[in-house]
């Protein structure tokens, strides 16, 4: 089917609509080996070459965003009660992306957004038991004894928890900071863990999938990630082939 090549452009993640008009303007699209610089061209993808600077384009291009979510936004698409959802922090992507696993509306932090489901299934496949780093600031002073318990496995809901691990980070006054490294994804699982111990969850931000860590991405905003990055999520290799991302 004919459309605009301007919106293939940006379908195909090479550039927003109007980046594509420029990169059109500029003589570095092709289609069938001729230059176009008319900018209500259509072009069908399926039948049609169409090159940007000599590359033939994809539209199956995949795209790998790390997002630093900020309380208040939904990790889904589309919310029918109004909330702002994650895909609003995104709106300067031309690609429609999908959270990876889910954060609380209350949780901060790494949110994976990506185009390509067997990336998303495989960190979310217990097989290849990617890690998920949190920090949570919990109410009182958990002792070893009932942090030991949470790294051994405790039962949520009527199932035992995998084993995670704990490193208490500052104990003050009424609280205490701990990091939490767990490799399953059940709904709400870190707050419900301490909970069981009685020690209910103020703040929670997750800070890492696998050694991909947040580090100074501020609250909101977004990175492209690229080969290098991925492979920081699978312990340095990425269990299938992925194209058409730097490295």
């Amino acid at each position: 089917m004919e459309e605009r090549l301007q919106k293939i452009l940006a379908k195909a993640g090479i550039a927003s609509r109007r980046g594509a008009e420029q990169l059109i303007r500029d003589g570095r699209i092709r289609i069938n080996g001729q230059v176009v610089n008319e900018m209500g061209y259509k072009a069908d993808p399926s039948l049609d070459r169409i090159t940007c600077d000599g590359k033939p384009i994809d539209l199956e291009q995949k795209m790998y965003i790390l997002l630093n979510k900020p309380a208040g936004f939904v990790t889904t698409l589309s919310d029918p009660q109004g909330r702002p959802v994650v895909s609003d922090l995104l709106a300067n992507i031309p690609l429609r992306l999908f959270p990876v696993g889910r954060l609380d509306l209350e949780t901060e932090g790494a949110l994976l957004m990506t185009n390509d489901g067997e990336l998303g299934n495989a960190i979310l496949h217990p097989r290849y038991e990617v890690n998920k780093t949190y920090e949570a600031t919990v109410i009182g002073s958990p002792t070893q004894d009932k942090l030991k318990r949470l790294e051994l496995g405790i039962e949520i809901d009527g199932i035992k928890t995998r084993p995670a691990t704990i490193r208490v980070l500052q104990r003050l006054k009424d609280q205490t900071v701990v990091e939490i490294i767990i490799h399953e994804g059940k709904k709400r699982q870190v707050r419900k863990m301490f909970q069981a111990i009685n020690h209910r969850v103020q703040y929670l931000k997750r800070t890492a999938y696998g050694d991909l860590r947040l580090g100074t991405l501020p609250a909101g905003k977004y990175r492209v990630l690229t080969q290098n990055d991925l492979k920081k999520i699978f312990s340095g290799k990425i269990p299938f082939t992925i194209k058409n991302i730097p490295a």
